[in-house]
């Protein structure tokens, strides 16, 4: 086996069904070897949306994505996606091409210093100089991504160990001796031999071993006890659960039950949107701030007190706070807890319902969930309220209404934009654990299309819906082209409102200038249609029902949508901006 090939039987072993690039030369061995063993090779329009693709597979199956891109601007494309995954915790493996070992520093094609570049985005970073090093190196990679927090790993694959030995010979020009005429050219030849011996020699000493499954960090027994007398004690518990919860998807329905068992309250963000169903008696959406502010105990799984938690001022300075995570900096970020527990959030709170007993069904723990029903049913009722109000062309929050009818129950959403995504999020319902995909904290716009490509590969059965808007859809809005040619039937709807409306809102009225906000209202469906789509365009809200069931129909006989739904701006997230 040649380098691509070692590297393509590794990633087969490991369990990766897709592997996403963008063609490249220095890396052509490990999507030929990957293909002859039946991993399917995805080639995207961007380098940046195989990384996000990558990610989304990650997140949805627990199994490491794998990207693999060719060298320099191949590698630099993908930078923010790296960056994407470490803030997002998602193992992710990428793969970059880089010149030949013998040519580093001389000035070769797309020859730059990839490590310094990329080291501080991932958890690992290596450059392999030896055939040998290939298998090895890989499979660490595969542990390190894994292994307590996970992230981001980055392999760098000189051209020279990937193709075989005789061809990379004739790259190098290196001749036998005796074909040799002059001593500066003999010297020349005896290193490249030299050179070539080293980079060759073992080639073949490590096979490839099983897949790779390292073990989720558990709770001291002693830190379960704590949490459990301390949830005993409180009147009015609240949990909030977040992306690293959901970290090991196939113990998700354990992590459910033991929620139900533990009876208490539970506010869900970023990969966690979804986990009860669509609708649950313990799962609250709204008002959060104020359950914080009023709750006795607040048990953070898997979620730090950054600017989503208002960095630690949202939660009631006298509660008693758990922290359970992965990572210590993070239990302990922006305020210390009254116990801190490094481990995983699933193991933590399953083992806390072993601890805990039967639900706690006192009148006061009663009426806390009351009172958390009634603010619910509160604020639902005021956005319905707001739904009906007339705004011109379409009002946003009938749109995502409409969005929300329409989802089938095994419907994967993706949320790529800002005002009219962070609209949806108060309205839509996710369906089902793993249902719903975000950036995370790096707030990134333009992971759509790869989070939706690698979703639809994983659930080819189910509905991919892209919540795009009109900003955000520009990103990549390309890899259309990508879903026709690999038959992937996503939906897209871009809410667009000829505005980057979350930086405009607060910027016009802040400092009295809408410059760099304005966008044209352009027909985003047309520019799919090129590349062998379908496109819609609706203004009418009368008319949005329909034209989503068309939009569901066409995706159901196999090809890719995008609805282009005019709205008009909104007032419904003013003074929303974080900082």
């Amino acid at each position: 086996m040649n380098g691509g090939d070692q590297i393509a039987e590794v990633l087969r072993r490991q369990g990766v069904r897709f592997l996403f690039t963008l063609c490249g030369g220095h890396i052509s061995p490990i999507l030929v070897g990957a293909k002859r063993r039946d991993i399917r090779v995805i080639d995207v329009r961007h380098e940046v949306n195989a990384v996000f693709a990558a990610d989304a597979v990650a997140r949805l199956t627990g199994i490491p994505g794998v990207a693999a891109v060719t060298a320099g601007p191949g590698v630099t494309n993908t930078i923010t996606a790296i960056k994407n995954a470490q803030m997002a915790q998602s193992p992710v493996i990428l793969l970059g091409g880089a010149t030949a070992t013998v040519l580093k520093g001389r000035g070769a094609l797309q020859d730059i210093d990839q490590m310094a570049l990329i080291e501080p985005h991932v958890k690992w970073a290596t450059a392999c100089t030896r055939v040998k090093d290939l298998v090895p190196t890989l499979e660490k990679a595969f542990e390190v991504a894994q292994e307590g927090v996970p992230g981001p790993v980055f392999v760098e694959c000189p051209v020279d160990l990937l193709y075989p030995e005789d061809n990379v010979r004739e790259f190098y020009g290196a001749k036998a001796a005796s074909d040799t005429k002059s001593l500066p050219e003999l010297a020349l030849q005896g290193y490249l031999r030299a050179h070539l011996f080293r980079v060759f020699a073992g080639a073949n000493k490590h096979a490839p071993g099983p897949r790779v499954r390292p073990q989720p960090p558990t709770p001291f027994p002693g830190a379960v006890e704590r949490a459990a007398k301390l949830l005993r004690e409180a009147k009015r518990p609240v949990f909030v659960l977040g992306s690293q919860a959901t970290l090991q998807p196939e113990e998700l329905p354990r992590l459910v039950a033991a929620i139900e068992r533990l009876g208490v309250p539970v506010y869900l963000s970023g990969m966690a949107r979804g986990l009860m169903g669509a609708s649950h008696d313990l799962w609250f959406r709204h008002q959060r701030g104020k359950a914080l502010r009023e709750a006795d105990l607040v048990l953070l799984a898997g979620v730090p007190c950054d600017f989503r938690m208002d960095y630690g001022l949202q939660i009631n300075r006298k509660a008693k706070l758990i922290a359970v995570n992965r990572s210590e900096a993070d239990a302990k970020k922006n305020r210390r807890p009254t116990l801190a527990v490094v481990a995983d959030a699933t193991e933590l709170l399953c083992a806390l319902a072993e601890q805990a007993g039967t639900p706690d069904d006192s009148p006061a723990r009663a009426a806390w969930l009351g009172r958390l029903q009634a603010r619910d049913d509160e604020r639902n009722e005021q956005i319905a309220g707001q739904t009906t109000t007339t705004i011109e062309p379409m009002n946003p929050l009938a749109v995502v209404r409409a969005i929300d009818d329409a989802l089938a129950d095994d419907s994967v959403q993706v949320a790529d934009g800002g005002d009219f995504v962070a609209t949806a999020s108060y309205v839509t319902r996710p369906r089902s654990p793993l249902s719903w995909l975000d950036p995370g904290a790096f707030g990134t716009l333009g992971v759509g299309a790869g989070f939706a490509l690698g979703a639809k590969l994983c659930r080819p059965d189910a509905e991919v819906w892209i919540l795009y808007g009109d900003g955000s859809a520009g990103y990549s809005i390309a890899e259309f082209d990508t879903f026709v040619r690999h038959g992937l039937p996503v939906i897209a709807v871009v809410g667009n409102d000829a505005s980057w409306q979350q930086i405009a809102r607060d910027q016009v009225v802040l400092l009295d200038d809408d410059v760099g906000t304005v966008l044209a209202r352009s027909d985003y469906h047309r520019v799919v249609e090129g590349f062998g789509a379908k496109g819609f365009v609706v203004e009418r809200e009368e008319d949005l029902t329909a034209v989503l069931a068309q939009a569901k129909e066409a995706a159901a006989s196999g090809i890719p949508v995008l609805v282009n739904a005019h709205i008009g701006k909104s007032e419904f997230r003013k003074g929303s901006i974080s900082m």
